[in-house]
């Protein structure tokens, strides 16, 4: 039950006054934010950390204090002004997060409470069981690939598929979708460590480009070609992966990361041969785009919390624990791990712990032998219409 608090008449306040503060969370009154403030490629040049006041919820929004956030390819995309031109900066640059509710209006009260473990992303908020980094994984990577794999992968079991990237944050999705549907599946990954990690999620072939010629090894091992093909990484992959499709293969375009960090972001492909190569298979290049997919949205949510409440869907997370600087945490540890992502050393979905958990933050912070300090634990308020972004610690989530 909502503890009501009592204000002083004030017409400025939201009714979210009368549901904050859960528990003692201590709220503060300003909060860290990632804001794109020029247009570039280049994550760090384009993004900057910001001190700005902690926003009240409004009637539909939530106040969400965020615990994880993850890293996308496409967050250097975002920061590139590619996705919508017309937006100029500054503005908020990340696109998903999960934490709890501190803070909620008078209409998001019929649905939400205060303590509720929520994860977000642009186009909505999404009930979870806990603040575990794993449910962070399904909300963007693997929604991608279940979508994708059902509407436009069209398998059949005993069909051959290749995941590139397979060992990234939704290519160990689209492996174990695609032996789920009873497919043969192939894996491409850089690193023994990465190999050995597609095996215990199901790839049958695991291929480390970095110590055997992927194309060689296509050729001699399917040689009647690949039915179809997850593809990422574009470039020399993208052109690989045509000219090893079987006879009516599909090859689903999810992404092209290999230029994402060039200044125009836009793959070369050889368009002269392309059609031709297409036709003399009755093949096919689907490009797959999620805000298209919406509709598909809260089937493939639920279907992949079921998997993974069963123990049938491995969600890998990868918080830099390995990386040498040690364990993303906080905020500004978000440059590091676009840059781990982009070094391709990453198994699984990249994801930063922002703040410790919210109950009992003081002894976490001495167990940790860390100085506590009412700044570090901040908030971030999240408005769902529209293209959202991912902020910083406490987000404010307006509900459709």
């Amino acid at each position: 039950m909502l503890e009501e608090k009592i204000y002083p008449a004030d017409n400025n306040l939201s009714y979210s006054t009368h549901f904050m503060d859960f528990k003692g969370s201590s709220i503060p009154s300003s909060m860290k934010k990632l804001v794109v403030t020029k247009l570039s490629q280049n994550f760090r040049d384009a993004v900057a950390l910001q001190t700005v006041p902690v926003p009240t919820p409004g009637d539909g929004d939530l106040l969400v204090r965020n615990r994880f956030v993850g890293i996308n390819a496409s967050d250097i995309n975002y920061s590139a002004g590619r996705y919508d031109p017309s937006v100029k900066p500054p503005f908020d640059a990340g696109f998903e997060g999960i934490g709890e509710v501190v803070g909620l209006g008078l209409s998001a009260s019929a649905r939400y409470t205060i303590g509720d473990t929520v994860a977000y992303f642009a186009d909505g908020t999404v009930p979870v069981p806990a603040v575990k980094p794993e449910f962070l994984t399904l909300l963007l990577s693997g929604a991608t690939a279940y979508i994708a794999m059902k509407r436009l992968g069209d398998l059949v079991k005993g069909e051959t598929v290749l995941v590139t990237a397979a060992a990234g944050g939704t290519g160990q999705f689209a492996v174990q979708f695609a032996k789920q549907a009873g497919c043969h599946v192939v894996g491409t990954c850089s690193s023994n460590e990465k190999a050995g990690f597609l095996k215990t999620i199901g790839c049958d072939r695991p291929i480390n480009y970095t110590s055997e010629d992927l194309s060689t090894t296509l050729r001699k091992e399917y040689p009647q070609g690949l039915d179809v093909v997850y593809e990422s990484i574009g470039g020399r992959m993208f052109d690989m992966a045509v000219n090893n499709l079987a006879n009516e293969g599909r090859l689903i375009v999810i992404g092209f990361i290999s230029v994402y960090q060039t200044a125009t972001g836009v793959p070369t492909v050889k368009g002269g041969t392309l059609p031709m190569k297409l036709l003399q298979k009755s093949a096919s290049v689907r490009g797959f785009f999620l805000p298209h997919f919406l509709s598909d949205y809260k089937e493939a949510m639920g279907s992949m919390m079921q998997m993974f409440a069963k123990g049938k869907l491995v969600c890998e997370v990868d918080c830099g624990d390995m990386a040498p600087e040690g364990r993303f945490m906080g905020l500004e540890s978000v440059f590091r791990a676009v840059d781990y992502m982009y070094a391709g050393k990453n198994v699984g979905k990249v994801v930063v712990e922002v703040t410790p958990p919210s109950l009992d933050s003081k002894l976490w912070f001495a167990l940790m032998g860390m100085h506590w300090n009412s700044q570090t634990n901040l908030m971030y308020v999240c408005t769902m219409k529209g293209t959202m972004k991912i902020q910083n610690l406490m987000y404010v989530c307006t509900l459709k």
